[in-house]
């Protein structure tokens, strides 16, 4: 299994963090922890998104590692670009590395994009590069906002003070984050710190 293209992950069970890595090597402690006690409640969570990683952690290690395998080859097989034609475009970098796709503007923009030397296209592209450049760090900010807020709303929802330390989350106040979370299981209170802290980065 190529595990360069394995996302990161921990997994928690209950309360307490029971493992963190590679998918495969997360799941497999998984796997263990539910066969020891089979009520035992396990979430694996991404580490830059906090989504949760749906795994069937039943039957052998190598049942396992067999099923991540084919999560693995699935993803890339999802990874389809629609070619302008409408066709499907398998895996790998398209003609000079441009994808198709559906735009809707009005008139008048279609308008100005007219006007623009390369066509509307090349216009386009130079505006997003622009947005992309100039929102670089408001976008950093949110991704790890929303990451860390999917994790405190899974794991956390019941803890005191849940309510003000996603006031403080959004609100970019990270010491009163971290009074907030103090009191909260370590493992929580850790990892809920470690995600929260990108969305502080000014």
């Amino acid at each position: 299994m190529n595990t360069s293209s394995v996302p990161s992950c921990t997994a928690f069970a209950g309360k307490r963090l029971i493992a963190s890595g590679g998918l495969l090597q997360v799941a497999l402690k998984a796997q263990e922890v539910v066969e020891r006690d089979k009520f035992a409640q396990v979430l694996i969570f991404d580490d830059v998104t906090s989504n949760l990683v749906e795994v069937d952690l039943r039957g052998r290690p190598e049942d396992l590692s067999r099923r991540i395998d084919e999560m693995e080859s699935a993803g890339a097989q999802g990874d389809e670009a629609i070619a302008a034609d409408g066709g499907v475009r398998k895996p790998g970098r398209p003609r000079l590395g441009v994808v198709a796709r559906e735009v809707t503007l009005l008139p008048r923009h279609w308008e100005w994009l007219a006007t623009q030397p390369g066509g509307a296209s090349v216009a386009i592209r130079k505006l997003v590069e622009q947005a992309r450049k100039a929102n670089q760090g408001i976008d950093r900010v949110r991704i790890a906002q929303e990451a860390a807020y999917r994790f405190l709303l899974a794991m956390c929802g019941n803890e005191p003070g849940f309510e003000e330390a996603n006031r403080a989350l959004f609100a970019g106040n990270q010491e009163r984050f971290a009074e907030v979370v103090e009191v909260w299981p370590s493992d929580l209170r850790d990892h809920a710190k470690r995600l929260a802290s990108l969305a502080f980065v000014s």
